[in-house]
């Protein structure tokens, strides 16, 4: 039977997510009563423009002070969609301490201290649940939570940014310059106005941080994330790419150490072969792969941004805490019981992919091959084309400490003979 006094859901933030989540939750209203075992109540919106106009939501249910909206006590879910972490961190705690749930889709805030907001759910007796944060509408944060629990994740790949996904495939597809790109993906609303936090990584690196405590229980902040840009990705690095079977994308990776003793977490780009899922990622879209011991290789794909997809993310988590409202019952919280080191990216095991510039004479692959031999990093290929006096050097390694890596380059741009170092790559998805 269904209970007729409704669950009442506060807003915070009504933008482009916002405004989309308060519209489902009207015009689906039937639907997701009978789903959830309960109406639900649109019982307030904070934001922070009043005269704005907001097409099918009362007047009355606007406020400004977000703050007395989630102190009321008859609130049972807050819905977070406003960023950032100040004041959304304080929102949140005060809406656990006075009995209410929340839904969030708040990566910053939850990749820096998402620690603080699970024991202040927890204390209070409330859920804290964000599939929205990571992903948009692909459900992956409920299957890495509940369905893959009894499993143990060793890896996390994927690309978990539409706008810089997008730049590199139209790089790749059309031969466009970094610049070029950028600009159509501007144009089309895929980037911001100001895109750094998507094209220098920043983005995808929260992301990162969120989907490695997960799949590892154990804590890994936003600080424990190393982190690179696209920007300086190259047209001339997608024709190397394209000579051996690869693509460029902007990966997010999350692994288990071999020896189980310890973590990574990287933001990069890199080169992937053309015959892995991820390289047919095109567009906006994101993708994420997971291997676990078990399962095997699993692949989640779909949209990762926009109103539409965020909200149905964001719905789906509010049908899940509001059924838990009617039952008495929390879903699942922090698991980080392992509490396992996050290694430096240093120690991580990756391949190279380099491009010298170099004088074309005898001798010059040879001081290149000892350089690499004294740093104890295997040549997997080496491609050399000379012209004139001078020669491009193509080096692609075997797999060895990325520190090991970085020391031979910087080595190679010691010698004479090398004129400079074109590009620096690695090499993802064998």
């Amino acid at each position: 039977m269904m209970r007729t006094r409704p669950l009442k859901v506060a807003l915070l933030g009504c933008g482009v997510v916002g405004s989309e989540v308060a519209r489902i939750m009207t015009t689906h209203a039937d639907d997701l009563a009978a789903r959830i075992g309960a109406p639900v109540e649109l019982a307030g919106v904070a934001v922070r423009r009043p005269d704005r106009v907001r097409e099918g939501i009362p007047a009355e249910l606007i406020t400004t002070d977000a703050t007395a909206l989630v102190k009321r006590g008859d609130i049972d879910v807050v819905v977070e969609v406003i960023g950032g972490v100040e004041p959304a961190r304080t929102l949140i705690t005060t809406a656990f301490e006075h009995g209410a749930s929340v839904v969030s889709a708040n990566k910053a805030l939850l990749a820096q201290d998402g620690a603080s907001l699970y024991a202040a759910a927890q204390q209070h007796g409330q859920d804290l649940y964000y599939e929205a944060a990571v992903a948009g509408a692909i459900p992956l944060i409920r299957p890495l939570r509940e369905s893959l629990a009894g499993d143990k994740i060793n890896r996390v790949m994927g690309i978990v940014n539409g706008t810089t996904n997008f730049i590199l495939d139209k790089m790749d597809s059309s031969g466009a310059g970094y610049s070029e790109a950028l600009d159509e993906a501007t144009a089309l609303g895929y980037a911001e106005a100001d895109p750094t936090a998507d094209v220098e990584g920043f983005d995808a690196a929260a992301k990162a941080a969120i989907l490695s405590g997960i799949a590892f229980h154990t804590r890994v902040r936003l600080d424990d994330v190393y982190r690179e840009g696209m920007t300086e990705v190259t047209a001339a690095d997608f024709a190397s790419a394209k000579q051996m079977g690869c693509t460029i994308k902007l990966l997010a990776i999350c692994e288990r150490a071999a020896d189980g003793g310890s973590v990574t977490a990287r933001v990069h780009p890199a080169m992937i072969p053309l015959s892995h899922p991820l390289a047919s990622v095109r567009e906006a879209y994101n993708a994420v792969f997971v291997e676990a011991e078990a399962a095997g290789q699993l692949m989640f794909y779909g949209p990762g941004a926009g109103g539409s997809p965020t909200a149905s993310a964001v719905l789906g988590d509010l049908v899940a805490v509001c059924r838990n409202k009617l039952n008495e019952a929390n879903g699942p919280g922090e698991s980080a019981y392992t509490q396992l080191p996050v290694s430096s990216m240093g120690e991580v095991v990756t391949r190279y992919h380099i491009s010298l510039d170099v004088a074309d004479k005898p001798g010059v692959l040879a001081q290149v091959a000892t350089v690499f031999a004294e740093h104890g990093v295997s040549i997997d290929t080496v491609r050399q084309q000379g012209k004139d006096g001078e020669a491009s050097l193509v080096v692609v390694t075997h797999r060895a400490p990325d520190a090991a890596l970085s020391g031979t380059v910087e080595a190679l741009r010691k010698l004479d003979t090398v004129r400079g170092v074109a590009s620096i790559m690695r090499v993802e998805g064998e």
